[in-house]
């Protein structure tokens, strides 16, 4: 799918796509530092408006990050999600994908440069299904990854960081050249971390394992996805957990923006139930709720 769209905001105006450039010696572009965030926006049932799911808490964690990278911002949250929104009614999006980044421009080279401008863009285009429509439907196909994913003190795991994910990238990549729709990292001591761009969940019996928030990121959507299992009443632990795990649990789901509820059914050539009935009770309310049909995630919509 195209992500071509009308106007893109940079520094605080719209601009025409192609007219959307930075300077090809841009500190970020040779060293990675700088953060973003991906949010998703759907269409509203019944009112046909489009709602942004939780778009504060993104915009909350692209700023963290941002701050982690000792960047300062020359916008506030405020005019950053306002920036979201005229951009998305620009390119007459009711849904899609938005792409905030705050990323260091050209000017002083090397690792110590420090007053580089910070700039800030937002993107949005239509996206579909992240892992494709039928990994949504049937599950997709997984394998342990050869790479580990970043040791807890390598980098600033809880950060949404540019540079991390060259990581992940390697990770998808050899997945995907051995015939897998994607990846799972364990951590440096072996314990499952989470995708390359998703985090994970196993569900053994009437019990929900996820691995904690210490060197994985603070999915969004990984969130989500516990408040509405303790909602209905489903037991979740956060918790370490091995490969093992993997191979003898009952279903295997991943959650992410992009990715929204994506069962697996098939994991390290082991196939697996999906979409099982946790799963598929998850991937339903998600769904359901991001489009305004549950009324207790209806607080987390901004409208448009």
């Amino acid at each position: 799918m195209s992500i071509r769209c009308d106007v893109i905001w940079m520094d605080g105006e719209l601009v025409p796509y192609d007219e959307a450039k930075v300077h090809v010696l841009s500190h970020t572009l040779h060293y990675g530092l700088g953060s973003f965030e991906g949010i998703r926006t759907y269409e509203q049932t019944g009112s046909g408006q489009g709602g942004v799911f939780k778009l504060d808490a993104h915009l909350r964690r692209l700023f963290e990050s941002a701050r982690m990278c000792r960047m300062r911002v020359p916008f506030s949250q405020e005019e950053i999600r306002e920036a979201c929104l005229q951009t998305l009614r620009a390119n007459k999006l009711k849904e899609g994908y938005i792409r905030p980044i705050i990323f260091l421009g050209h000017g002083a080279m090397g690792l110590g440069a420090r007053s580089n401008r910070v700039h800030v863009a937002v993107a949005t285009w239509p996206w579909g299904a992240y892992l494709g429509d039928e990994g949504l439907s049937r599950g997709i196909r997984v394998a342990t990854s050869s790479y580990t994913r970043h040791h807890i003190n390598a980098n600033l795991q809880r950060a949404k960081i540019i540079g991390h994910y060259v990581n992940s990238i390697l990770a998808r990549y050899e997945a995907n050249d051995n015939g897998f729709d994607e990846a799972i990292m364990l951590d440096q001591s072996g314990y499952v971390a989470e995708g390359t761009g998703e985090n994970l969940f196993i569900a053994r019996g009437d019990l929900v394992k996820t691995p904690p928030v210490v060197n994985i990121l603070s999915g969004i959507t990984r969130k989500t996805a516990i408040d509405i299992m303790r909602h209905e009443g489903i037991e979740v632990q956060e918790s370490l957990f091995g490969r093992d795990a993997l191979y003898v649990a009952d279903e295997l789901f991943m959650t992410g923006t992009a990715a929204e509820i994506t069962p697996i059914r098939e994991v390290d050539r082991l196939e697996v139930h999906a979409p099982g009935p946790i799963t598929k009770k998850v991937q339903s309310i998600y769904l359901k709720g991001v489009r305004g049909e549950v009324e207790w995630l209806r607080e987390h919509i901004t409208t448009y």
